[in-house]
């Protein structure tokens, strides 16, 4: 396929139109999309006939708490002044933080007595399966210690091992800020 002078013109005068390119290529026939967009771009046609579809704003939806971005909490949201990019100006007091309850840390370094290290041919059901060491040093051993029905840590290790999610998440923000 060549580009003649007369297909030239009818694709100058089909862009100015506002056609899209699949549209052209269509109306020209035996040429594709692409070879339009890329005999468009080397003439150098760049304005285009807005459709009213496209020149009128798009109407915004509602958005519903189930959306992400979406607000959660019942109060008023800020109002917004001028361009809201640029200023927010909130109605409503901030909030103050929560404070957080003292609750009794596990110790960083638990001493197992001697006595209750335990190695893994003595580890039972009702023992403390929390490794201690390195695997590969001849020190290395397990708590021993009693552990909680049905779990296979004791209450210190339980403690460690399993921390709520709401926890985690707090201690990493106070960790980041």
């Amino acid at each position: 396929m060549s580009w003649t002078d007369e297909r030239v013109e009818t694709l100058k005068k089909l862009w100015t139109e506002g056609l899209s390119a699949s549209q052209i290529a269509a109306e020209l026939g035996d040429v594709t999309r692409n070879a339009v967009i890329g005999k468009v771009h080397r003439l150098g046609l760049s304005g285009r006939a807005k459709t009213t579809s496209s020149s009128a704003p798009r109407p915004r939806r509602a958005r519903t708490p189930s959306q992400p971005g979406a607000r959660s909490s019942g109060g008023a949201a800020p109002k917004s002044v001028g361009n809201a990019a640029l200023k927010m100006e909130p109605q409503m007091k901030p909030e103050a933080a929560p404070q957080a309850q003292p609750q009794a840390e596990p110790k960083s370094d638990v001493v197992v007595p001697i006595s209750k290290r335990a190695t893994i041919l003595s580890l039972t059901e009702y023992t403390c399966k929390w490794p201690i060491g390195d695997p590969g040093d001849q020190e290395f051993h397990f708590c021993g210690n009693k552990s909680k029905s049905g779990l296979p840590y004791c209450d210190y290790h339980c403690k460690v091992a399993y921390q709520p999610v709401s926890d985690r998440r707090r201690e990493k923000k106070a960790a980041q800020g």
